[in-house]
């Protein structure tokens, strides 16, 4: 029997830990004009919680200097004051405060993004699956529009929209 989307929040209930090691991030986005440029990130920590009414909070944390593009040359840029400034913001944090199942399934999800030392509000839509009682993979993806914190160098085409995919693994605690 599959579990309709209250009830995984219902049935979720506790403290949740994101496993590093099973969770990915990828960005995309284009450059030199029409250039696609993949790039990957890790995550460094993460948790949520799920009260017994089914409310959810939580957050999620990523090493910006982790950033692996394939091209060395490149990650070290983007780790400058051009774009990340990692000496002064070495990570990237998402904190949801509330999620609610939707119709279709999945779940809207209410929070903010810091990036550059500048907070915005980012909602997503993100799928749930369990595995099992104490294993859950949360996935999403995000539009991204990096001149929202302050990092807008466009040189040579360079795009200012991002595509961001993550899958978190999160285990009960």
């Amino acid at each position: 029997m599959t579990a309709t989307p209250p009830d995984l929040l219902t049935n979720a209930t506790g403290t949740w830990t994101l496993d590093p090691t099973a969770t990915t991030i990828q960005l995309r986005t284009k450059a030199m004009w029409v250039l696609p440029v993949k790039a990957t990130f890790t995550a460094t920590e993460g948790s949520g919680t799920v009260t017994p009414d089914g409310q959810v909070s939580g957050s999620f944390v990523v090493n910006a200097a982790s950033i692996d593009t394939g091209n060395a040359g490149r990650d070290k840029h983007l780790l400058t004051k051009d774009f990340f400034e990692v000496e002064t913001y070495p990570t990237f944090t998402y904190a949801a405060t509330s999620v609610v199942p939707a119709a279709d399934g999945t779940f809207a999800v209410t929070g903010s993004l810091t990036i550059h030392g500048k907070t915005r509000p980012l909602d997503l839509v993100a799928k749930v699956a369990p595995h099992g009682a104490d294993t859950v993979t949360v996935s999403t993806e995000a539009a991204l529009d990096r001149s929202q914190w302050d990092i807008d160098w466009t040189k040579m085409g360079a795009n200012l929209h991002n595509q961001i995919s993550v899958t978190a693994a999160f285990l009960k605690a």
